[in-house]
């Protein structure tokens, strides 16, 4: 789902520019001060937010009917590997051929549509996340200066693994209540609703041993 996290690339390390001031006649730099640095979960706070939640419900009933689609598929190739397995000793050879045919040509089209779907689904995603993140990273910026932080991660990123954060300096929450006072949501976000992964496609029939 290389897409649905490509936004995480932009906000991964943001960096805040600290200017020294020099002090007045003394014609050298001052003593360096402490670096204040925190850390963020994006993945979360994009999720969290309020446009986010109302994105991934959209994505759930947008979806929804092709999952469900998916999900029949399964059952009908079930059917017929139950019908195969029945029929071991009562079908003839040229029924258990028939039924097998059809259980492949099924297999081969839960395959075709799951791979559509999730391509789809990552891609619009990815539109939300990339959407939402590059107002986040303002958001973040903005925060960042005001509240002197030098320096803030993204423990959500596996390019920038955090070991330990105390959670006196996550700044998620704080970013997630800026968010939604910045980019207000119309009637309201509804609670989270992620669209489901299409389900792995089942094998293809075969018949069983005589």
């Amino acid at each position: 789902m290389k897409d649905y996290y490509r936004v995480i690339a932009l906000v991964t390390v943001l960096l805040v520019a600290v200017m020294a001031a020099w002090t007045p006649g003394g014609g050298s730099a001052p003593a360096a001060s402490p670096t204040k640095t925190g850390v963020l979960n994006v993945r979360q706070a994009i999720v969290s937010t309020s446009e986010g939640k109302q994105a991934s419900a959209e994505l759930q009933s947008q979806f929804s009917p092709r999952q469900n689609e998916l999900e029949n598929l399964n059952k009908q190739i079930e059917d017929v590997r139950s019908r195969l397995s029945a029929g071991a000793r009562t079908l003839s050879d040229e029924e258990k051929t028939r039924l097998t045919r059809d259980g492949e040509k099924l297999a081969r089209q839960l395959q075709r549509k799951q791979q559509e779907l999730e391509e789809e689904v990552n891609t619009a995603q990815g539109e939300v996340f990339d959407r939402i993140g590059r107002k986040l990273l303002d958001v973040l910026d903005r925060y960042s200066r005001e509240n002197g932080y030098s320096l803030v991660l993204d423990t959500s990123a596996q390019s920038t693994p955090v070991l330990y954060a105390s959670s006196q300096v996550d700044v998620t929450q704080d970013i997630i209540r800026l968010y939604d006072q910045a980019y207000p949501v119309k009637g309201g976000a509804p609670a989270s609703a992620t669209p489901r992964q299409p389900a792995a496609p089942k094998p293809a029939p075969k018949p069983p041993s005589k």
